[in-house]
């Protein structure tokens, strides 16, 4: 099954992989450093037509610059859910100018939807499972039916949830058999500090005030000393990711639903 899938054909857009392929990959990767990994996937065509998922929050410049070290033309899906912190959209700005990123392309809900469920704007308040489908886990699924792969910038250290990640998995959102790549999947904190000091890398203007982990204002807080990464996500809530990384979490889209690019 593995060698099946290094040889996806990049027009067939029905090419996706198994269980099997994502053991196989993570097999022959195992002891394989990021950049090299990334730079064999990339150019084997190993994931076939891949786009990377930034959210350009704390830690996302890592990624981002290991990415255009090799191919500044990768496809960057932002989901601009309309409420990110102002710092982080001239972040995004700031990041894939210095990077020299050349395809970032931003999702945004579909007004409609917005009309129909979210006309107030307040959705998050009292439904936050809710507001993500909207303004993000539909988005992303409409756009991602054109892609066969995606890299995250997901790390084990981040919470207990995501302890022992693998760097190939099976993306368990949809039943197309895409591929979910987590290169940073073992990285330590301190790895990613040194790597952003080493290649000075700009951090995100909020990390500084006590954000380690950053998505839409209304729902992120400051994370206390001593509490994980992303404590400050959802504070309150029994509520821990977004949605586009979990099993069942786009069941369903708008008939004729298309992301405005």
């Amino acid at each position: 099954m593995a060698e099946a899938a290094r040889r996806i054909d990049r027009i067939d857009t029905a090419a996706r992989f198994t269980a099997a392929d994502a053991e196989a990959l993570n097999a022959r990767f195992a002891a394989v450093p990021t950049r090299a990994m990334l730079a064999q996937v990339l150019a084997e065509g190993l994931a076939g037509r891949i786009a990377a998922v930034s959210s350009f929050g704390a830690e996302s410049a890592v990624l981002l610059h290991l990415l255009a070290d090799i191919d500044r033309n990768v496809p960057v899906l932002f989901l601009d859910t309309g409420k990110h912190f102002p710092e982080t959209l001239a972040y995004r700005d700031e990041l894939a100018g210095r990077l020299g990123l050349s395809n970032v392309i931003d999702l945004v809900p579909d007004p409609a939807a917005l009309i129909q469920r979210d006309e107030s704007g307040l959705r998050w308040s009292y439904d936050p499972d809710g507001c993500c489908e909207i303004r993000k886990v539909q988005p992303l699924a409409a756009a991602l039916a054109g892609f066969d792969a995606t890299f995250t910038g997901r790390k084990g250290f981040q919470n207990a949830a995501r302890a022992g990640l693998a760097r190939f998995e099976l993306d368990l959102t949809d039943q197309a058999g895409r591929l979910k790549i987590n290169p940073l999947a073992d990285w330590s904190s301190d790895q990613i500090g040194s790597y952003m000091a080493a290649a000075g890398l700009p951090a995100h203007p909020l990390v500084a005030g006590g954000y380690p982990s950053i998505g839409c204002s209304p729902c992120t807080s400051k994370v206390a000393p001593g509490e994980d990464a992303r404590s400050g996500r959802w504070n309150g809530w029994d509520k821990t990711e977004c949605g586009i990384h979990v099993d069942g979490a786009a069941d369903d889209l708008p008939p004729g639903y298309d992301p405005a690019f």
